[in-house]
């Protein structure tokens, strides 16, 4: 069946002629249109000029939230492989004294954003690449562990400082307690009954870990050491502990505890809570990242730190404070593949990949 042609009838012509009423009614029809187009010109000129203050920092792209995750089945044990949260809230030191000499001018002083969403140091880019050479400590051995842990952390400093100094934001590096089995520390023991896992205090500043209990375990929890026996697993959990550090001395932690105490469910704390943990985490796969050349990470240990990662986080049975495994395997990637402090604002991101 051939397509149906449609026929117009053309609208009649108008007359060219116009009267002096028309003549009238043209030139008062001119003069209102434009004075409205002088109207909408102004209106477009100030929207223009107007200053937008709620624009975050950056927006993040969360490439790897939307790639499966392989490794989405979790451990079918009842391990806790979660760090604890600090549970007091951080202490800001202030200077006992003032400067007492007048005539000195005090330096220019630095407007530091603590916000969750907008902090300064997301504008502080990646982290240097840098030499830290690992080599072939055993996780098994106290002594060695332990050395390689404060060598670590020394580089943690080399990379973290620069970038963080940058922006204006003073830097202080953490200190470290580091115990062959157990200990006492300011924010509790470590490690907690049936738990293997490191915590920062930031009441002063401290990573507190238990070597044996990382390698070995701790009562009815596995330690890092039988999910990968490599040393760079629980170097990268060192570097997430590092991670809290740098929420800290950024601002971040004091403002998510503000927030914490503001809101009124446990639902709403637990949200907030995971959204620091894996912010910490996305900070360790920028720094495993930026050793990876010399400590080194090949490509084959690259893939177990990613399987790694998909292990550890909420289990059954656990408070859902620190994300789910698929969600620390995708934030930790997050970190390595985007290695840009920005990409790790987790606080922006959609609630599906801060789960």
């Amino acid at each position: 069946m051939p397509p149906r042609q449609w026929h117009h009838q053309p609208p009649p012509r108008r007359k060219s002629g116009m009267g002096a009423a028309g003549v009238i009614g043209a030139v008062f029809g001119s003069l209102a249109a434009l004075f409205v187009l002088i109207i909408i010109g102004a209106v477009m000129l100030k929207s223009a000029s107007r200053s937008e203050t709620s624009t975050p920092v950056a927006i993040p792209t969360y490439d790897a939230s939307d790639d499966p995750n392989p490794y989405s089945t979790p451990f079918p044990t009842s391990s806790d492989t979660r760090d604890p949260t600090p549970t007091e809230k951080p202490t800001t030191q202030r200077p006992s004294e003032q400067p007492t000499d007048t005539n000195v001018d005090p330096p220019a002083q630095v407007r530091v954003n603590t916000s969750l969403k907008n902090n300064t140091m997301y504008r502080a880019g990646a982290l240097p690449r840098l030499n830290c050479r690992a080599g072939n400590a055993s996780i098994f051995s106290h002594s060695q562990l332990k050395s390689l842990i404060l060598k670590t952390g020394r580089c943690m400093d080399q990379g973290w400082r620069p970038i963080l100094e940058k922006q204006g934001i003073e830097f202080s590096p953490p200190n470290y307690a580091i115990a062959a089995k157990r200990g006492r520390g300011a924010c509790g023991d470590y490690p907690s009954p049936g738990n293997i896992v490191p915590y920062y205090c930031p009441r002063n500043n401290t990573i507190y870990a238990s070597t044996s209990a990382m390698a070995r375990g701790n009562g009815n929890s596995r330690g890092y050491g039988q999910i990968i026996s490599w040393h760079g697993g629980i170097i990268s959990m060192m570097a997430h502990e590092y991670g809290h550090h740098v929420q800290n001395i950024t601002g971040l932690m004091d403002s998510w505890w503000r927030q914490t105490l503001d809101s009124s469910s446990q639902s709403g704390k637990l949200a907030l809570s995971r959204r620091l943990e894996l912010q910490a985490t996305c900070f360790a796969g920028m720094w495993m990242r930026s050793v990876a050349a010399s400590y080194p990470v090949n490509t084959s240990n690259r893939s177990r730190l990613f399987f790694f990662y998909s292990q550890v986080g909420d289990h059954p049975g656990y408070p859902r404070d620190h994300g789910t495994p698929v969600n620390n395997n995708r934030w930790f990637r997050q970190g390595w593949e985007r290695s840009q402090s920005y990409q790790c604002n987790t606080w922006m991101a959609p609630s599906s990949t801060v789960s």
